[in-house]
């Protein structure tokens, strides 16, 4: 089912000036529209899913046919993603620094914990797994790989990031948040506020909000972009439990991945 544009999900970006840097947003807006179950989707669907007039729709799902961006499949009147896409995703995982640096030690601390490590960056409103790198010997009914977004306000990964964020864009998404979560806010709000003050005062936050998954999540600044780094288990076991576990191996892993960024860009 196709989801209505949140106009509040631009909240903490800059819009464009000129016609053309609104052209450039809203046919990037036009891309954001693609989502994991939902392949190929009609001008009638992106424009519901962008906010955009279906004039304006049509006219930009053309253009980014001609850019390599799209594919039409007229048969079904609808475009799905171009494999052009895929290479843009390849070229910034391969161009990351800190996915070079991060990657193998990641993948070290996995295998010998026996649990799975991720790396996430903030998109608006939500968190981007760059990393998922799976070694928790309890299978999960849930499988992350990279690309996948995860809710920022229910994640250890997003309550991470509001604790490292700017004062403004923490109070931005807080806002957005509870408008969206109105029921759960009071609850939810006082999670949040938790989290934040585990951040703040022990280097990292936990949260189980999915059944018997427990994850510990730390802010991880770099030169490039604030991104968040986790660690998690399918478990019975309670989160503090976890957390007297694993704690320890986060926080390493952290200053072993900031200190060899530290090294190479001193190099």
């Amino acid at each position: 089912m196709a989801m209505p544009r949140d106009p509040d999900r631009t909240l903490c970006e800059k819009p464009g000036n000129s016609p053309a840097n609104r052209s450039l947003e809203r046919g990037i807006e036009i891309l954001r529209a693609f989502r994991p179950g939902a392949d190929l989707l009609g001008n009638g669907e992106l424009a519901e899913r962008t906010g955009l007039s279906r004039a304006t729709v049509s006219r930009l799902t053309q253009t980014l046919v001609g850019a390599g961006m799209l594919q039409q499949e007229p048969a079904r009147k609808g475009y799905r993603l171009a494999p052009a896409v895929l290479s843009l995703s390849h070229a910034m995982r391969s161009g990351s620094s800190v996915l070079q640096i991060a990657a193998p030690l990641m993948s070290a601390v996995a295998r010998s914990q026996q649990i799975n490590v991720g790396l996430a960056a903030a998109d608006r409103d939500e968190m981007v797994y760059l990393e998922s790198i799976r070694y928790s010997r309890r299978a999960a009914f849930r499988n992350v790989v990279s690309g996948q977004r995860v809710p920022m306000e229910l994640t250890s990964l997003g309550r991470a990031f509001l604790a490292a964020t700017t004062d403004p864009r923490r109070t931005a998404l807080l806002s957005l948040f509870k408008r969206r979560r109105a029921r759960q806010w009071p609850a939810l709000s006082r999670e949040i506020e938790l989290a934040v003050e585990s951040v703040n005062t022990l280097g990292y936050c936990a949260a189980s909000w999915q059944a018997e998954v427990v994850a510990l999540a730390t802010p991880l600044p770099t030169p490039e972009a604030c991104y968040s780094l986790n660690v998690s288990v399918s478990t019975a076991e309670s989160i503090d439990e976890v957390a007297s576990a694993l704690a320890a191996p986060l926080l390493k892993l952290k200053q072993e991945i900031l200190r060899l960024l530290a090294s190479r860009s001193e190099g």
